[in-house]
């Protein structure tokens, strides 16, 4: 597994109940900003095989960015019952956003 692999698993793993990042976030404090897209690829392919709690991370917009309804409606059921409200799809992310420094 690539050493940005590993970070962005370990970033995941650490979002506490009831809060959320965003995929650029977590791509900036794995050491790669430009990497959203990567964070996303690793959620799709790894989130089962390591249990990753996939429901808190939003795009930078707080907003559920899952295109299947069924798969966004989980999403939001999933923060919700964390204690996460969510309006329209979206999340207030000056109140619910995991902030965390480099790794």
């Amino acid at each position: 597994m690539k050493p940005f692999t590993e970070k962005v698993i370990a970033i995941i793993m650490e979002i506490p109940e009831g809060r959320v990042m965003t995929y650029g976030q977590i791509a900036r404090v794995a050491g790669s900003p430009r990497a959203a897209r990567q964070v996303v690829r690793v959620l799709h392919s790894m989130s089962r095989k390591y249990h990753l709690p996939w429901h808190r991370v939003i795009n930078s917009k707080g907003e559920i960015a899952i295109q299947d309804e069924e798969s966004a409606m989980e999403q939001q059921l999933s923060l919700e019952s964390e204690g996460v409200v969510v309006i329209n799809k979206v999340v207030d992310l000056t109140t619910y956003q995991h902030r965390i420094e480099r790794k």
